[in-house]
């Protein structure tokens, strides 16, 4: 019987050992025997094929006493062997699956949040999450929670207002209408104009009885 025979005789004899239980003495055999088979090739040095490490990765999964009848390579090797396997398994597992978890949130979908979220301040996530399944995009309304609170920061009305005033007080000006109590209990109606840039009075006017005509 040659080495071909002998690993035949072996892989019929595991797939025997697998479907009927068989005392411990003959797998240990088979396991010898398969041994033998590699030794019996013609190399140099003796080498394991890819059937006989998984040989050895299922023998070490059903066996218990595996090592006692392992000759040919060290039982780190076949622990070494399994996990190889094992990563290989999972990296063809993962090439072929699809991606999972959502989806990435794109520069413009984010953009378009900012810019929502800007003008209209009393939108909520819920709102503008609607607004953007209406308009085709898919995100979540987790996701839109979530860069509401990275929107880039505005300014107080306050702080734009008195932006506004710096750069625009030489060409503005302010008016105010006002009444004032005398002495004698009666009641004057004052007009003024002031200018931002220096503080000066433009105009001013004071009448007991103010009219359309007056104002203009």
């Amino acid at each position: 019987m040659n080495s071909s025979h002998v690993r035949l005789c072996a892989a019929l004899g595991w797939h025997s050992c697998s479907a009927v239980s068989r005392p411990p003495v003959l797998i240990e055999n088979l396991a010898l025997r398969q041994q033998l088979a590699v030794f019996k090739r013609q190399n140099s040095r003796p080498r394991l094929a890819a059937a006989d490490k998984i040989f050895w990765v299922h023998l070490r999964r059903s066996w218990s006493p595996w090592k006692n009848a392992l000759i040919v390579v060290s039982p780190p090797t076949v622990v070494r062997w399994h996990r190889a396997g094992f990563r290989m398994y999972w990296r063809l597992i993962s090439r072929v699956r699809k991606p999972v978890g959502r989806r990435p949130v794109t520069t413009e979908i984010r953009d378009l949040i900012f810019k929502i979220a800007t003008e209209n301040p009393s939108w909520r996530a819920p709102r503008i999450h609607g607004e953007l399944v209406m308009l085709g995009f898919q995100v979540s309304e987790r996701s839109v929670s979530r860069w509401m609170g990275r929107a880039p920061q505005i300014p107080e009305s306050g702080q734009r207002w008195l932006t506004f005033l710096s750069n625009h007080r030489e060409a503005i000006a302010a008016m105010d209408f006002f009444s004032v109590p005398t002495v004698t209990f009666a009641v004057l109606y004052c007009f003024f104009i002031i200018g931002h840039d220096r503080r000066r009075i433009l105009h001013f006017h004071v009448t007991r009885h103010p009219t359309s005509a007056w104002i203009v």
